[in-house]
């Protein structure tokens, strides 16, 4: 028996913060199924489900932060591959690694990485995920010990493996998030990753020789002293997840526990730094 879904397709501006709390608040109210896309998510929910209030609770359609407008349609029977394929086309970064979702052909790539994203952002796709990916490319991290923090899809964790880190942590706040990156850890074959669902508290007591950490500019500037405190010495912090913008706030803060900046990457402005601890 098929089943009808009422879909909304919401256009978000700024599309990567609006996009992930919009995606929390419409789960809470029993949307099951998001598509990410460059310009906002597409959101879905049995029409069982359903009522006409439904947008009523979602507190970030009346945020004077954020501008976004939707569409509501009513589908049938959605096959979510094909809605996958539509809205989620493969990657290539720097000619090295590629991301693909299950349902596309393996690639040449030296690093051939399979993300089925589901409601968690980090498919490579978003500005962020993509310079993360780029400094990870460019950075020796055989046998250093690694942490994802916010680590969505756990894209970055697995890129991280895949070029020799291990251990590696991969944490995040958000349930499905650290389901999904549990899944696309064995998805990928990945033998050294321990995902945990929670925030920087569980950090306590622990050393890493690198930090990369894609959230967004708030919680960043609330958890840098934490990342600082849990880095060893030469441990390097790769922050992302905010504009150009934001990079004086994000510096200062950074130096005042003894991070240095050492390297900028930039796109549609959206920035993605590196800092090293100092002695």
């Amino acid at each position: 028996m098929s089943t009808t879904y009422i879909g909304y397709i919401f256009k978000v501006t700024p599309v990567q913060t609006g996009t992930e709390i919009l995606i929390a608040q419409l789960g809470f109210a029993g949307f099951e199924s998001f598509v990410e896309n460059e310009k906002g998510v597409n959101a879905y929910i049995q029409k069982g489900d359903w009522h006409e209030n439904i947008l009523e609770d979602i507190q970030i359609l009346s945020s004077d932060e954020f501008q976004i407008s939707y569409e509501e349609e009513v589908i049938e029977q959605v096959n979510w591959n094909e809605e996958w394929e539509k809205n989620f086309q493969p990657i290539e970064v720097d000619g090295k690694c590629a991301v693909r979702a299950p349902f596309h052909e393996k690639t040449n790539a030296q690093y051939d990485i399979v993300i089925e994203p589901k409601m968690s952002f980090g498919t490579g796709h978003h500005e962020t995920t993509h310079m993360m990916l780029q400094h990870i490319l460019h950075t020796d991290v055989t046998d250093k010990k690694v942490l994802d923090m916010g680590c969505g899809t756990g894209v970055l964790a697995i890129m991280a493996e895949m070029k020799g880190a291990k251990p590696l942590d991969a944490i995040d706040i958000d349930n499905w998030c650290y389901l999904n990156s549990l899944e696309n850890v064995e998805r990928n074959n990945c033998k050294h990753i321990s995902v945990y669902e929670g925030d920087v508290s569980l950090l306590e007591g622990k050393k890493y020789d690198i930090i990369i950490a894609n959230i967004n500019r708030n919680i960043l500037l609330e958890d840098i002293h934490q990342y600082a405190t849990c880095l060893n010495s030469d441990g390097i912090l790769f922050l992302s997840g905010f504009y150009t913008e934001d990079i004086p706030i994000i510096t200062d803060e950074c130096a005042k526990n003894k991070l240095k900046f050492e390297r900028k990457l930039e796109k549609n402005n959206w920035v993605a730094l590196k800092f090293v601890i100092l002695p």
